[in-house]
């Protein structure tokens, strides 16, 4: 009977617009299945986007090319031997290289200590200086590479080496100091005060115990400085003078053709980021797995 009935409740309208609405199970799972490719559809278009520059520039690395690097030549590994051969490539590398390096360190020494100075003393103008440090991030680079350049005429400075360097030291500091600052209040206080209670001095407290502390923040605001100052174009721009960096090379060159020796210092300059990246991946992991033995 309850078969019956439920063949007969079926066959009212009611019964058949119910079975009308109620989902299909296959058509459930392929819209689930459709939704479900958006995200990695996405993701891999997006990477394609970000890849195909580095891809370009590192397969024609590999181009034997006269001046003009634009059509393929042929394969020939002569560009990575000889890769001084184009005139200023290397010159204007190691122009990045050294300014890096220069403003990194001066950077990193100056936002360190301000970065501590401002989150562990109270005085006055703090909060004016913390507004002031952040104006450089928030200011578009053409004005401030168009203000130091007025500066620097303005005082009678020649421009080259020397105001790269106090031009990227300048701009990085802002950099160093986030994200050092964010370490610097991470820290517990009680640590230091132990060492004090140890009779240590306030300079071995600061090497022994809070510098150990702050040297991942201080790491990384330091390949953050590095990176921003190697990449930097525009305020290198207006107040290089007549020394080439490689992205003022690069932007010269690019109007008659990039050569591949140039192709080839990028693509190494990529290689050896990623290697880093890897190494320090890898050291982390091993880390984490001995200290998670440890504590067994």
């Amino acid at each position: 009977m309850s078969g019956v009935a439920s063949r007969l409740a079926a066959a009212t309208p009611g019964g058949i617009a119910r079975e009308l609405e109620a989902p299909v199970p296959g058509r459930r799972r392929r819209g689930i299945r459709i939704r479900g490719l958006g995200l990695p559809i996405y993701t891999a278009l997006a990477l394609i986007f970000l890849l195909i520059p580095i891809a370009y520039t590192f397969v024609f690395s590999f181009n034997d090319s006269g001046k003009l690097n634009i059509a393929w030549q042929g394969f020939t590994l002569d560009k990575w031997t000889n890769v001084c051969s184009a005139q200023g490539v290397c010159e204007a590398f190691a122009n990045s290289i050294l300014v890096g390096v220069v403003a990194t360190v001066l950077a990193t020494a100056l936002g360190t200590a301000i970065a501590i100075a401002l989150v562990r003393y109270r005085f006055r103008a703090r909060g004016a200086i913390s507004l002031l440090l952040f104006l450089p991030m928030a200011t578009p680079e053409v004005v401030l590479g168009a203000g130091l350049a007025a500066q620097f005429l303005s005082l009678g400075v020649n421009k080259g080496l020397m105001t790269i360097i106090i031009a990227h030291t300048m701009f990085c500091i802002s950099f160093v100091v986030v994200t050092v600052k964010a370490r610097v209040a991470s820290l517990d206080p009680a640590l230091e005060e132990a060492g004090r209670d140890l009779y240590g001095s306030a300079v071995a407290v600061f090497w022994r115990i809070t510098f150990p502390l702050l040297l991942p923040g201080i790491a990384a605001a330091a390949l953050l400085s590095f990176a921003l100052s190697f990449d930097d174009f525009i305020i290198t721009n207006f107040n290089s003078g007549a020394v080439d960096t490689f992205p003022k090379f690069i932007y010269i060159a690019a109007a008659r053709g990039i050569p591949a020796e140039a192709n080839v210092v990028a693509s190494a300059v990529f290689i050896l980021a990623i290697v880093l990246v890897v190494v320090a991946q890898v050291t982390r992991a091993a880390r984490a797995r001995r200290t998670a033995r440890l504590q067994r």
